[in-house]
């Protein structure tokens, strides 16, 4: 199965696993609930989807790499104490605490949730000596003599064979007592992801160009050459963060994040390209509806390849300008339910305005520590929050103030906030509609124009941006796109009924 489903399953295991009856008892005992076994190659995503299905159905996580770890940290360190049986004392070997036990316990003391889920990634990998104590792990969830405790639900994650020659195979009777789940890599549900957390747009050009490059695993006889999803995420975050400081990333750089020394001479020198399409066709110009006629000649010119990395370049100026309003938008609605809340308290009849104000800026960033220890929020959510945060220290009112004067005073400099944001939906706005400008005396409605939109319906900020404020073009362009797909695929259909009917009257 691909990480889509494996996610959508783990989390209707959570449901399950977590459901209790009038008693308050768990539906199905500590027991019946088997571990979850995810077996894949390597860097397709069983970590980050592992922190998705927590945040999402508000648990802890608790993750282990169990290759880091020696018999005496994962069992316990062994003690002497003595006991006394039928009047005679003796000598008893028992073990502290495990570690990864004391964790969890730490994990819920610190933020207060009770039930999470416990996962172990390389569990297949373990060392001779700590074989045995992974396998009655899986069997009996414990670690020595301490188990998991009650509301915490076990899933772990092992490489097949194939791809590291150190993994150990279970035994029927482990496996008899685990949830398996095989995965693999899907291209499709990876871009979905990618989407959503903003991945570098010349990545994404890239593979819509290669798809048969997104992973790859090659032994020879130099060694092992590889391509992960892990690989393209984190040359993402390296990518943005060198075009913010000016620098290039050439093809030594590449290949230290993908692994194949083909893909990533071809990933280097794409990128290349890339960044020179940004200059030739002026981008930012056509996003500023200032269009120099020469473009549409090498437009119309171009192979297809140039056409869709274009369409790429255009895609990323304008999700660039409505990821900046949306999030100006996030952080000025969290600005305005603490006015909000200023407001109530200080008509509460409180005049120690200045105080209100510090105690409610000190119990926003209090709630946002909270949610980061917690590890129930995401990285978008907290950022917003911090600078929210900030903002709100900045706007604090004068010492000798009265409630109304400090109110005003605040909502003063929240008035500017907000007009950076009206002008942050703006630029959004009007570059969408000189990018439809460009497409439709480029392209028209060939099949850019369909990349096109199907990147903005696909894109979960441009399609909640849409949604929110509208664009007339996308809709109509939409409803006619779906319209000739649903079109193409009734003629297939036909054609196939058809050429079966053939078939089916054809002599033997």
């Amino acid at each position: 199965m691909n990480i889509k489903r494996a996610k959508e399953e783990i989390k209707n295991t959570v449901r399950a696993y977590l459901e209790k009856d009038e008693n308050g008892q768990y539906r199905i005992p500590s027991l019946r609930q088997r571990p979850i076994l995810l077996m894949g190659p390597p860097g397709i995503g069983k970590t980050q989807i592992m922190e998705q299905v927590a945040q999402e159905c508000e648990i802890a996580l608790v993750a282990y790499t169990i290759t880091h770890h020696t018999r005496q940290s994962a069992v316990g360190l062994p003690f002497i104490r003595q006991v006394n049986f039928a009047g005679k004392d003796y000598s008893v070997t028992e073990y502290t605490m495990s570690e990864i036990i004391a964790s969890i316990y730490r994990k819920m003391e610190s933020t207060g949730l009770k039930e999470g889920i416990l996962f172990i990634d390389e569990i297949n990998c373990v060392s001779e000596t700590l074989a045995p104590t992974m396998l009655q792990f899986l069997q009996y969830k414990t670690f020595g003599n301490q188990a998991i405790p009650q509301g915490w639900i076990i899933v772990a994650a092992g490489n097949p064979p194939e791809y590291n020659k150190s993994v150990r195979e279970f035994d029927i009777v482990t496996l008899d007592r685990v949830r398996r789940m095989d995965l693999e890599p899907d291209l499709t549900v990876w871009k979905e992801y990618a989407r959503g957390q903003r991945l570098h747009s010349a990545l994404l050009s890239y593979l819509e160009l290669r798809p048969q490059n997104f992973y790859k695993i090659n032994a020879d006889v130099d060694g092992t050459q590889f391509v992960t999803a892990r690989g393209w995420e984190d040359l993402s975050g390296l990518l943005e963060e060198y075009q913010r400081l000016g620098l290039t990333v050439d093809e030594d750089v590449v290949s230290q994040y993908l692994q194949h020394r083909e893909i990533a001479k071809d990933v280097a020198s794409y990128l290349d390209l890339y960044r020179k399409y940004a200059d030739d066709y002026g981008v930012s110009d056509i996003l500023q509806g200032l269009v120099d006629p020469k473009v549409y000649q090498r437009v119309y010119a171009a192979p297809f390849d140039e056409r869709l990395s274009l369409v790429g370049l255009i895609l990323s100026g304008v999700n660039t300008l409505i990821i900046q309003s949306r999030d100006t938008e996030a952080v000025t609605d969290q600005c305005y339910q603490v006015l909000k809340e200023f407001r109530s308290r200080l008509n509460e009849g409180i005049v120690i305005a200045l105080m209100i104000y510090q105690e409610l800026v000190e119990e926003y960033e209090g709630e946002t520590r909270r949610m980061e220890q917690s590890g129930l929020a995401d990285r978008r959510t907290l950022t917003c929050r911090k600078d929210a945060a900030r903002l709100l220290r900045g706007w604090m009112p004068d010492s000798g103030l009265d409630g109304e004067a400090a109110f005003q005073q605040v909502r003063g400099m929240f008035n500017h906030q907000v007009r950076l944001r009206e002008e942050s939906l703006g630029h959004a706005s009007e570059a969408l509609e000189n990018a439809f400008d460009f497409m439709e005396a480029a392209f028209a409605n060939g099949q850019e124009m369909v990349v096109f939109v199907t990147e903005l319906t696909l894109g979960l900020d441009s399609h909640a941006f849409i949604t929110e404020n509208g664009c007339e073009r996308y809709f109509q362009y939409n409803k006619t796109l779906m319209l000739d797909s649903r079109r193409a695929a009734l003629m297939a259909e036909l054609e196939q009924d058809d050429l079966r009917s053939q078939e089916g009257s054809a002599p033997f």
